[in-house]
């Protein structure tokens, strides 16, 4: 990989699917930026103007400004978006 990606994970505190992915992060040395939704409306808004949901987590990894968003637990997708991989989405 020639350059690095971006991963933006929006969560919230108390969110059992987002510490799983904190998680995994973690344990793979990803470095992410953090998100957090609880109590703030307009950033649910924003989740849900960008991908039609108001839960978390999401997941967004971009490489130069674009950005793919992740709302499912999916990790064989969030590992190939952060090699830089091109996923079709099924």
């Amino acid at each position: 990989m020639t350059q690095q990606s971006k991963i933006i994970l929006w969560s919230r505190k108390g969110c059992h699917y987002c510490d799983e992915i904190k998680e995994f992060f973690g344990k793979n040395e990803y470095e992410y930026t953090v998100v957090d939704v609880e109590g703030k409306d307009h950033l649910r808004d924003i989740l849900e103007l960008k991908y039609g949901i108001r839960h978390v987590p999401v997941v967004e990894i971009g490489f130069n400004y674009t950005f793919r968003g992740v709302i499912e637990k999916d990790f064989t997708l969030i590992e190939s978006l952060i090699a830089g991989r091109d996923i079709t989405v099924r």
